[in-house]
């Protein structure tokens, strides 16, 4: 696969993948899951890598979620909701290698969800996160709440998603969301000290470890395979349109 979207480099013993459309704040469409899919995928099973970073390109975003310019009652791929995002979500966690978030600016919506399925996270000091779906007629209702919940707390969570608010790097290190925060300047080196830890450590023990530790949270895929076949449903209303309408034209949405 020729990638459009994202960007993939072996850095030593890690690949890094970075979703390539800062342009977009690095929001991602059809092709971009198919490709985060593919590289993911290419990574995860190949033995000479021992760790996968996924990140952003520029300084601006890590990601935030869904192109709403790609958006009109359904996105423009497949999956249940036109972008294949459970497939993506899963894949984070079923890949035997440790998944980074390497969070440079935004992490908001499916950014923030891509964030809680990573298996670790070191966040640059000028990093945001939160949820947005509620904004504009959206939700993720699966690993993006039910998953959260388990790393945050069931407050902390329910307050992301009801309140939509943004949360500065500390404060996402003290909900537990990140492991460490840094200066921008240091981040991509202290994002490379974590791998070559991980390279020194037994491959086997670590994948046998991350599967464990996924095991006690399996039930999520099925709420979140569940919960994507109500949004396909919510996309198709009045309301969730007039989330994305409202979004693309700089307007507070009109709901109720």
């Amino acid at each position: 696969m020729e990638y459009q979207d994202i960007l993939y480099a072996v850095r030593g013993q890690a690949a890094w993948i970075a979703i390539n459309r800062p342009e977009k704040y690095n929001a991602f469409r059809g092709v971009t899951c198919e490709e985060l899919i593919h590289a993911i995928t290419k990574a995860g099973w190949d033995k000479a890598i021992a760790a996968i970073v996924l990140t952003g390109a520029g300084p601006k975003a890590f990601c935030t979620g869904g192109d709403q310019s790609a958006h009109d009652g359904a996105y423009d791929g497949r999956g249940t909701i036109g972008l294949p995002i459970e497939e993506l979500q899963s894949l984070i966690r079923d890949i035997p290698k440790p998944v980074i978030a390497r969070v440079n600016g935004f992490a908001i919506g499916g950014g923030n969800v891509l964030v809680t399925c990573c298996d670790l996270a070191i966040a640059s000091s000028n990093a945001v996160f939160g949820q947005v779906g509620p904004k504009v007629g959206s939700v993720d209702p699966g690993f993006g709440t039910a998953l959260l919940a388990r790393v945050v707390g069931e407050k902390k969570a329910r307050e992301m998603w009801m309140l939509c608010r943004r949360y500065p790097a500390e404060q996402a290190l003290q909900m537990g969301l990140v492991n460490t925060v840094v200066a921008p300047e240091d981040l991509d080196a202290e994002v490379e000290r974590w791998c070559a830890e991980i390279a020194a450590l037994s491959p086997t023990a670590i994948a046998i470890a991350k599967k464990s530790f996924n095991l006690d949270s399996e039930a999520i895929r099925g709420i979140s395979a569940m919960g994507m076949q109500a949004l396909s449903l919510f996309y198709d209303s009045d309301e969730s349109r007039e989330g994305v309408k409202a979004f693309l034209e700089k307007r507070p949405p009109r709901f109720r």
